[in-house]
């Protein structure tokens, strides 16, 4: 079965955007755990834009909070910053006051016995070649057949100090593995910027916005998305929240049961604690979720998600890389 996967870079127009948008909220709950932040991102040429809602008791300055995370993904240029900020609606903050979700929506969790991670091979791979980037505008994409790599694309703005580069080493300690041949073979499949040279990136070339890469951020395209996207969300979303713990439960009930894959369900309600929905699809068998307290609250303290901790799942993948959730 041929199955593929992308991931992208921390310099990558969109991520630098989901970085801004939960830099901010990291700064928000580092000042008060209880802030309702909702805040969207988007930068395109010479401008970021922020918007959302927010309430809190901390004070951020969100113009200096974007600039700096623009910085610290590669780009050196002055970057201009509107913010257009309100405090949370107050009909939803009602319906949070009183501990229901604060939104309605499906989330799906996922997890499986094909790596380390409990991931996709396809998804990990292209994740270790968009880490191998630095810090650059770029792209990965890894093709599988029945665990086997057989094709690999990299697309890689060449610009600036390329110091930081190391899809060569990584290639050949994380690819070649997977691969039924010796490194000269694995090259053959190797395509890189097949577009031909590409100098010009990020802001300069294309707009970013938060939450356009959901594949990325969940378990790739294989994998069915439920819910919106995650950065920018404090947990009273039930977004980011509910689609951590679905993770959580794939991953317990993976072990539990020495399970090949699992997908966990939860459903809820827009002001409602309970979820409408628990489920979990073990080997392709359906059962109710049982043995978790699956209300936000409840949610938000057992994985301590009122910790700052959130610019780090915006660059690769909120899934996987040892967050509490994960283990």
């Amino acid at each position: 079965m041929l199955k593929t996967a992308e991931s992208v870079s921390v310099g990558h127009p969109d991520k630098v955007c989901d970085q801004i948008s939960d830099a901010i909220l990291d700064a928000c709950l580092a000042q008060d755990p209880k802030s309702r932040v909702a805040i969207e991102t988007m930068g395109g040429h010479g401008i970021i834009s922020i918007t959302g809602e927010l309430t809190t008791s901390g004070y951020v300055n969100m113009r200096k909070i974007a600039q700096e995370v623009y910085k610290d993904c590669g780009y050196d240029e002055n970057i201009g910053v509107n913010v257009n900020v309100v405090e949370q609606s107050p009909e939803i903050g009602a319906g949070v006051d009183q501990e229901g979700a604060g939104d309605q929506g499906i989330m799906v969790g996922y997890a499986c016995n094909e790596t380390l991670e409990f991931l996709p091979l396809e998804v990990v791979l292209s994740r270790e070649l968009a880490k191998a980037m630095g810090r650059h505008d770029g792209k990965s994409q890894v093709t599988v057949n029945n665990g086997k790599v057989v094709k690999v694309l990299t697309s890689l703005c060449t610009s600036g100090d390329m110091s930081d580069v190391k899809l060569e080493e990584v290639m050949k300690a994380k690819v070649l593995p997977h691969f039924d041949g010796a490194w000269e073979e694995l090259q053959k499949v190797w395509m890189q910027n097949p577009n031909g040279v590409w100098t010009i990136g990020g802001f300069a070339a294309d707009t970013g916005l938060t939450g356009r890469k959901l594949a990325v951020d969940n378990y790739g395209p294989n994998i069915p998305v439920g819910g919106g996207c995650f950065s920018g969300k404090d947990a009273t979303k039930v977004d980011r929240s509910a689609a951590y713990m679905a993770r959580r439960i794939a991953v317990d009930y993976l072990k539990a049961r020495n399970a090949k894959e699992v997908f966990v369900h939860l459903a809820y309600a827009i002001g409602v604690a309970e979820p409408l929905m628990a489920v979990a699809d073990i080997d392709g068998v359906q059962e109710e979720i049982k043995g978790y307290d699956l209300k936000p609250k409840a949610i938000i303290e057992f994985l301590k998600l009122r910790d700052p901790q959130f610019r780090e799942t915006a660059k690769y993948g909120h899934f996987g890389n040892g967050f509490s959730w994960d283990k």
